[in-house]
């Protein structure tokens, strides 16, 4: 069996990191799943044209899922810090780097990992 390269690790990573998310805010479903299909595909060229971009693979599956969770559905994933004021999304910080992590815009507060989110809102967890 071959090894698997460095771009189908972070390729693969950020796919199971995006999914635990939507798996903890209880909106994986088969259209949603979709569209991470169609983000680590659009990425995966991303990737081979940019091979030192691997490690912020993460971040921008997220942010391309929550952009197209927004046309479709809604803002996606609500903030679980501000308990009052008007629902609000969380921020994929940063934008362009590794190690993303979903953030308040109006608390200014980091709320988890990418992957974490099911930790800082009380549902399902990641492994």
């Amino acid at each position: 069996m071959d090894p698997i390269s460095p771009l189908e690790q972070a390729l693969h990573a950020a796919r199971a990191l995006v999914l635990a998310d939507l798996i903890a805010g209880e909106v994986a479903q088969a259209d949603v799943v979709s569209l991470v299909e169609d983000s680590v595909a659009q990425r995966r060229w991303w990737v081979e044209q940019w091979p030192d971009g691997a490690d912020y693979v993460a971040g921008l599956v997220a942010q391309d899922v929550q952009d197209a969770l927004l046309e479709r559905y809604g803002r996606w994933p609500l903030c679980p810090v501000c308990g009052s004021g008007d629902p609000h999304a969380l921020d994929v910080e940063p934008e362009l780097g590794p190690n993303p992590h979903w953030v308040c815009p109006q608390a200014g507060v980091k709320v988890a990992a990418v992957g974490s989110l099911g930790r800082a809102t009380g549902g399902m967890t990641s492994s």
